[in-house]
């Protein structure tokens, strides 16, 4: 499995590549941001383990998996994680609405361990 996020991280797409550049070295708030990182059975294009947040980017081949995307997200909703995704388009030509979608994520209080506010 590691050998899998290995290639993924050295295969990068464009809009990841961007998106990383924005989030890599704690250039968003200080948060920590992992890249192409094992959440259980998952693959998070990019995650903060702080704030249980991952976000994902989509290409095209998205529209043809929503269903699986929608089941994923689900699982990792129910492991405690907030998920924001976003086509590819919106990172390569207007990250600055992605960044300040994802530093609106941050700005929130965590969600509180039980599940209830």
């Amino acid at each position: 499995m590691a050998d899998q996020t290995r290639r993924l991280r050295a295969k990068m797409t464009f809009a990841e590549m961007a998106m990383w550049k924005l989030l890599r070295d704690r250039r968003l708030e200080g948060l920590k941001f992992r890249r192409q990182t094992r959440i259980g059975p998952w693959i998070a294009d990019f995650c903060c383990y702080e704030l249980k947040l991952v976000i994902e980017l989509d290409g095209g081949i998205h529209h043809l998996r929503e269903e699986q995307d929608r089941l994923r997200d689900a699982n990792l909703q129910q492991r405690g994680f907030t998920v924001l995704r976003f086509g590819n388009e919106a990172v390569l030509t207007n990250p600055t609405i992605v960044f300040d979608a994802v530093r609106r994520h941050a700005d929130r209080p965590p969600p509180h361990p039980s599940g209830f506010a």
